[in-house]
């Protein structure tokens, strides 16, 4: 949707500019460009399920370093993420 807006007789270029800016926010076009802007297409059933099947692993492959005394409780989660 374009919004278009023409000089009237005897109107400055700021009374334009306004008029302009208003009509853009009445039009919606500046709140649908923010609306999608972080948009995140939902994830497949496939996927949803490969990724939990995949947490599901990492957390008993976990439990079991963890029982076998190989993880260290420090290092328990996060692997190699940097902390603030």
């Amino acid at each position: 949707m374009a919004v278009e807006v023409r000089k009237k007789i005897d109107e400055s270029v700021e009374g334009m500019i306004r008029r302009f800016t208003k009509r853009v926010q009445q039009s919606g076009v500046v709140w649908r460009a923010k609306k999608g802007r972080f948009f995140i297409a939902p994830k497949s059933k496939i996927q949803s399920r490969k990724d939990a099947k995949r947490r599901r692993e990492m957390a008993s492959k976990r439990e079991y370093l963890r029982k076998i005394g190989k993880l260290d409780e420090t290092e328990e989660r996060g692997g190699n993420r940097r902390r603030r």
